[in-house]
């Protein structure tokens, strides 16, 4: 996945950072500020059809975080995830989507990825995205 730091969206910062702690805005699968996927998340797709997408949305919201680094820091540990589910009324499977972006930071953090997390399921996010991801860090 392509390491290109976010394009707010809005009139907001994609992280912000408070002794230790970084606090990442809400990210959406957006790649050079353009969705890559939208609309409903729904019972009648594979699964497997979104990774892409949550991948996208957590790579942005993890770049985010990093940028807030100063040298020689790294991220100790993602503290808390919190996944937004753009979901169609007969969608259940939030926790499964969720764990697209668990592993995703698994593979990139290792340990330090694996979160508490909530995954939410909502009536809609901005521009149709399928998913948000937004996360709070612990730096070292």
């Amino acid at each position: 996945m392509e390491k290109v730091a976010p394009i707010p969206q809005g009139k907001y910062v994609p992280a912000t950072r408070f002794g230790s702690l970084i606090f990442t805005a809400g990210m959406t699968p957006r790649k050079n500020g353009v969705l890559i996927l939208s609309g409903k998340v729904t019972a009648e797709q594979p699964l497997e059809s979104y990774r892409d997408a949550v991948c996208q949305a957590t790579s942005n919201a993890l770049i985010a975080a990093q940028n807030q680094l100063a040298p020689r820091e790294k991220i100790k540990q993602v503290l808390f995830l919190n996944v937004y589910v753009n979901a169609a009324p007969n969608f259940q499977a939030h926790s499964k989507l969720a764990d697209f972006a668990t592993e995703y930071l698994c593979t990139e953090l290792g340990d330090a990825g694996f979160a508490a997390r909530a995954a939410l399921g909502l009536g809609s996010l901005p521009g149709e995205a399928p998913v948000e991801i937004q996360m709070i860090c612990a730096v070292e």
